[in-house]
């Protein structure tokens, strides 16, 4: 018989990530996930202390990673910091925002933080990591971390909806524009995670049980449960995704 086909590998070892929002919650568990798998990452945010303590702590337990202080709501300071260090073969475009409200209640300010953050600072992050994958010639890996509200509608969520949706077209178009240039681009799309962002809605107990009936599980997202999806979109063994999301939400059911 002929040999047996060999498992792509899911190691990152020698390949540079980027994470943003990487200071807590999802963003610092999925870096600590690529520098598990061997990637050299860039933790990068506004907090610095928060981003300098996550680089650390990879540091100490054997992964490399350094820190990367920037606001990616300004579109060309990013562009510069990107222009200025070597070049990603891994992004994770993870920084994002909401503002939970009723659309009537919705201001411009409003849909100005979420759009700007969630959309128009994704789409130009993701330029600029692929305009240097492309001058450098190298293949990679775009990540967009969307949400299950990307795919569905939700009550007091018509800002973050909005920009979870335009997220996942864009990466759809995104990858065909660089699928030439071998970078795909995907998205995960998680249901309601806990983090420190997302902690304090979880305290209002009626809010907490309609999530959790509505996620056939039975149990809130942990950070652990992307961790192991960025890393496989980031690596060999997703060599043939592009355009598409994983969708990550426990069964999730309208009703």
């Amino acid at each position: 018989m002929d040999a047996l086909p060999t498992t792509p590998s899911f190691r990152l070892d020698g390949r540079r990530a980027l994470v943003t929002g990487a200071g807590r919650g999802i963003g610092l568990a999925c870096a600590a996930a690529l520098a598990q798998a061997g990637a050299h990452v860039t933790l990068a945010a506004r907090s610095h202390g928060e981003i300098e303590a996550g680089a650390a702590a990879i540091r100490a337990a054997g992964g490399q990673a350094d820190p990367l202080t920037l606001d990616v709501n300004d579109v060309a300071g990013t562009a510069r910091a990107i222009e200025g260090v070597a070049p990603f073969e891994i992004l994770l475009n993870n920084a994002g925002t909401n503002r939970p409200k009723s659309v009537i209640d919705v201001s411009e300010a409003d849909y100005d933080a979420v759009l700007g953050l969630n959309l128009k600072a994704a789409f130009f992050v993701a330029q600029a990591v692929s305009r240097r994958m492309i001058d450098a010639g190298l293949s990679g890996s775009i990540i967009h971390m969307g949400s299950q509200m990307g795919h569905v509608g939700g009550p007091q969520r018509s800002l973050y909806c909005a920009s979870k949706w335009g997220l996942e077209g864009m990466s759809k178009a995104m990858a065909l524009d660089l699928a030439p240039h071998g970078i795909r681009s995907n998205t995960i799309a998680p249901t309601f995670i806990e983090t420190p962002m997302t902690k304090p809605f979880f305290e209002d107990e009626a809010f907490l049980a309609s999530v959790l009936t509505k996620i056939k599980l039975g149990r809130l997202g942990t950070v652990q449960d992307l961790m192991g999806a960025v890393v496989f979109l980031a690596s060999d063994a997703a060599g043939l995704m592009t355009g598409t999301s994983l969708i990550v939400d426990g069964g999730w059911t309208a009703e």
